[in-house]
């Protein structure tokens, strides 16, 4: 996922004096645009076939698609922002939601989308969409990670099989990588998805230092990076990792296949990797909860998410649209299309992968039950991933693991401090 610089003080007053709306009503027909990321062919059909079946029910509104490459498509979402001409509707990376926010780009949704609408969402939802006690996106899907696993390779080596109530503690998981490195022939055991790099050493590694009791930066009050994300639990937590790399243990997984292909027993991953693993292992795949380093075991969590733009002069019409999405038979047809973990509780129900007893419920219980942490609801959050990014670069190349978060937490800072603490520069009604 790219990652771009928030926009200075100075621009984003720029933006704000140039914004024009973009929704359209004609002969009693209101147009919504909507930009949406292309993603995998499946999801493109799936939302080219939810609009159709919304435009079909609604006579009175046509939904306009535009779909945009995902590779570039927060730099373009940027460029028209400061030319105003974003559109009605908004699909989006959400941690990114913050900046927009920010910069006074989106509508709340609260008081726009029905009360059990919003009550049905998985709790992970609600958290990536909300900043300064506004809800301001939704996704129709998340996200969760685990450890996929090889059953008989565990029963092989005696190693138990872990829980959420009883995960592996970090000793008990270097214990566990000690044995199967013994009865493996090139003593790489674990896949940790390093050929993903840029936003997925974010998403899969934080999790890891959550569960040490440190974070990427310090959530309470004034938001810093300084003695959080350079403390003693972050650094322990990525010794740890830097540990299991230069140990020859992890696969470097150039080819994408080292689970598939038996070379590992344990792989780091989320939903997207269940149907390869599953066609691959069969009866042997175990999804597990990551290991636990100290404060419980945590999960990564969000998605692309859907937001109405400052733009939009019909919010109404716009809501009514995402509303739609959230039905459950078109979570779930986005859902069967992505693999992804339905958005609502309802649509969970009626999923055989992740209702009760599915193979990747798992994932659901830890969306629900607290393990989830969503990635910094802050301004700053572009910045404080590309400098993670970088951090974990050099750390997995063997550089000193404290002198590294040092500097990344002072780069963090400085862009909050040039930005003077991203102070909340507009009152709800003012937006």
């Amino acid at each position: 996922m790219p990652v771009q610089t928030t926009l200075c003080l100075a621009t984003l007053l720029l933006f704000i004096s140039g914004c024009t709306d973009s929704n359209d009503t004609q002969g009693g027909i209101t147009t919504l645009e909507v930009w949406a990321h292309a993603g995998q062919e499946s999801e493109r059909n799936t939302l080219k076939s939810q609009i159709n079946r919304y435009n079909t029910e609604h006579p009175d509104s046509r939904v306009h698609l535009t779909l945009i490459p995902e590779g570039s498509y927060n730099a373009q979402v940027q460029a028209a922002a400061v030319a105003g001409d974003l559109p009605d509707l908004l699909e989006f990376d959400g941690p990114f939601l913050y900046a927009y926010v920010w910069q006074g780009r989106l509508q709340p949704l609260d008081d726009l989308l029905p009360e059990a609408l919003i009550s049905d969402l998985l709790p992970s939802i609600l958290q990536q969409g909300s900043y300064q006690d506004r809800l301001w996106s939704i996704g129709t899907f998340d996200s969760a990670l685990g450890l996929y696993a090889n059953r008989s390779r565990l029963v092989h080596t005696g190693i138990r099989i872990p829980t959420l109530d009883n995960p592996w503690a970090v000793d008990e998981f270097n214990t566990i990588l000690e044995r199967l490195v013994r009865d493996d022939p090139d003593g790489q055991v674990l896949d940790l998805k390093l050929n993903y790099a840029g936003e997925w050493y974010t998403y899969a590694f934080s999790p890891l230092i959550q569960s040490a009791g440190g974070d990427l930066v310090n959530r309470r009050n004034k938001v810093v990076a300084e003695g959080m994300l350079n403390n003693p639990e972050t650094a322990t937590a990525l010794h740890t990792l830097q540990h299991w790399i230069a140990a020859g243990w992890v696969d470097p997984n150039i080819d994408d296949a080292a689970f598939t292909s038996g070379r590992v027993a344990l792989a780091m991953g989320g939903h997207w990797n269940y149907p390869r693993y599953r066609e691959s292992l069969g009866k042997d795949l175990l999804l597990l909860p990551l290991p636990d380093f100290g404060q419980g075991p945590k999960t990564g969590q969000g998605s692309w998410s859907w937001a109405i733009t400052s733009n939009c002069d019909n919010p109404e019409a716009a809501a009514r649209f995402l509303a739609f999405l959230l039905r459950p038979e078109e979570v779930l047809a986005m859902t069967d299309a992505n693999g992804a973990v339905p958005a609502t509780i309802s649509a969970i129900d009626r999923s055989p992968r992740y209702q009760a007893g599915g193979p990747l419920r798992l994932f659901v219980d830890q969306l629900k039950g607290g393990h989830a942490v969503p990635r910094p609801r802050t301004p700053a959050y572009p910045v404080i991933t590309a400098e993670f990014q970088q951090a974990f670069e050099r750390i997995r190349s063997g550089s000193d693991v404290q002198a590294v978060l040092d500097e990344a937490a002072g780069a963090i800072d400085l862009e909050i401090e040039d930005n003077r603490g991203y102070p909340w520069l507009f009152t709800t009604e003012e937006r």
